[in-house]
């Protein structure tokens, strides 16, 4: 049988920590350098990265609002524009889907029609051509403009 060996620590039980790890400073000569944090700069940059991160976010929702708002002129104009050509002498009942012809006639009226601009001939009986229509189904009106602008003052 062997005899087991004692072996004697040559550190004196005073110089050796319990709990090393929970040591708020280093406890041997090549241990990791512990540095206080500066509450100021980690407050700074915890400060500036939300700031950047909501404005991200505000500049996000804005061009979200122009948008919405684009599209709701863009509906408004198209009630607009239908009640305008509710409102002109058509000698017909539109079908939703089928493409009309706005007019205006020298007298200032309006006046929608089946026939197209190319189809009347020589003899053009309106003074222009607004738009070429077309009834969606919502019964307003897809327009594409013939003239710069339409105008519900005409």
């Amino acid at each position: 049988m062997e005899e087991a060996k004692v072996v004697i620590n040559p550190i004196a039980p005073e110089k050796v920590a319990e709990s090393p790890g929970l040591m708020e400073y280093a406890h041997t000569a090549g241990g990791a350098v512990i540095r206080p944090e500066d509450k100021g700069k980690i407050h700074g940059r915890a400060v500036a990265a939300m700031r950047e991160q909501t404005d991200l976010q505000l500049a996000q929702l804005y061009k979200q609002m122009q948008l919405l708002a684009e599209q709701a002129t863009a509906i408004r104009h198209r009630v607009e524009v239908s009640e305008r050509i509710y409102n002109a002498q058509m000698n017909f009942e539109p079908i939703v889907g089928h493409t009309y012809y706005f007019y205006v006639r020298k007298d200032g009226t309006d006046v929608l029609s089946m026939i197209a601009p190319h189809e009347w001939g020589r003899k053009f009986p309106f003074e222009r051509t607004v738009a070429t229509v077309r009834m969606m189904a919502d019964h307003t009106w897809d327009v594409d403009y013939h003239e710069t602008e339409f105008s519900m003052s005409e």
